[in-house]
């Protein structure tokens, strides 16, 4: 089947066929990870949708919502090689009409970690998926674990809300090197894209110790003295985003966000903090 684009909800009801439907919520400039994304989809829902948008709504007036990469035409070509069945691409207007006041808050938790950075980031992130959400009617909606903020605060809206969408959170997919890959990447130079791994080495060797505080010290140690310009290093409970102390049990997300060159990158990784036993 042709490959549908869709630019409103009209096209969307035109579009939909019978049975399961998965969405893959998206920016656009489509990388690997965001095909995996797809292929996740495909294995759970017999069609599936990507939205393409770039939200201005979670863009601070000083970050790179002008600049972040529109490529529209490679990302249909993406979608029509991983088998999509529509491309939700509406316009900024059409999301957002002339007169819209009603938004969604994300509350304590949006507030925090990634949200303490970027004011109001949450807030737009929940208020576009909860308009996708409504606008697609998915039965499955799929997200990448490399944005764990945000994949946890859309569980924590569809668990407040009542929403009838199973989430599913798919793993970060990395280049060989270990840099997670991100439609930010492009902005790097060769040596910027050296200094972006940092991140990622950080992050291992805080997954290499077993409590929170060696964790934190180990990953601590690799970015300091780096180039890259640290926002934050937290190893934080997965469902609320709280830090953790020494005394925490379970999954834990290390979470770690920076800029380097003038290209602000973000990257987890989830370690099991389970007590050790010795022979």
């Amino acid at each position: 089947m042709d490959l549908i684009v869709a630019r409103n909800r009209t096209d969307l009801v035109k579009a939909r066929g019978g049975g399961s439907l998965a969405l893959v919520p998206t920016m656009g400039a489509l990388h690997e990870g965001h095909r995996s994304l797809i292929r996740e989809a495909r294995v759970r829902a017999e069609q599936v949708v990507v939205s393409i948008f770039v939200n201005p709504l979670q863009f601070a007036p000083n970050e790179d919502f002008s600049r972040y990469p529109r490529t529209f035409d490679a990302d249909l070509e993406a979608c029509q090689a991983e088998g999509v069945d529509v491309v939700l691409a509406p316009s900024a207007e059409d999301m957002y009409p002339p007169g819209s006041q009603v938004s969604v808050r994300s509350g304590e938790m949006g507030a925090v970690v990634e949200g303490a950075c970027r004011p109001g980031h949450f807030d737009g992130v929940l208020t576009v998926v909860l308009k996708l959400f409504n606008l697609v009617q998915p039965d499955v909606a799929v997200f990448g674990q490399k944005d764990a903020q945000q994949l946890a605060m859309i569980r924590r809206m569809v668990a407040d809300l009542d929403l009838p969408i199973d989430i599913v959170g798919a793993p970060t997919v990395r280049e060989p090197d270990g840099l997670a890959l991100s439609s930010r990447n492009r902005y790097l130079s060769a040596a910027e894209r050296e200094v972006a791994l940092t991140l990622s080495r950080a992050l291992r060797a805080g997954a290499a110790e077993f409590a929170p505080s060696r964790i934190r010290a180990a990953a601590t140690a690799v970015l300091e003295g780096s180039e890259v310009a640290l926002d934050y290093l937290a190893l934080v409970d997965p469902a609320t985003f709280a830090e953790v102390g020494d005394t925490y049990q379970g999954e834990a997300v290390l979470a770690v966000a920076g800029t380097v060159g003038a290209t602000r990158l973000i990257d987890n990784v989830v370690i099991n903090l389970e007590p050790r036993v010795y022979a």
